[in-house]
């Protein structure tokens, strides 16, 4: 039950800040982002952070 918990906790974490800092809503395939499992949810976070560092480096170069 706890793990549950934990891992609810983590997707709702997830989703706060793919909509909050990256402005990511859904994915490409129309599902929304609570439809998600926690698995894809962190592939698209790390994606996006890296997507953000990406562009900080072409902006110092």
């Amino acid at each position: 039950m706890r793990l549950m918990k934990s891992v609810e906790k983590r997707k709702e974490h997830l989703i706060n800040r793919l909509i909050y800092k990256f402005g990511y809503t859904k994915c490409l395939d129309g599902r929304q982002l609570y439809e998600l499992t926690l698995t894809e949810l962190e592939h698209i976070h790390i994606r996006k952070m890296s997507e953000q560092g990406q562009r900080m480096n072409v902006m110092y170069k």
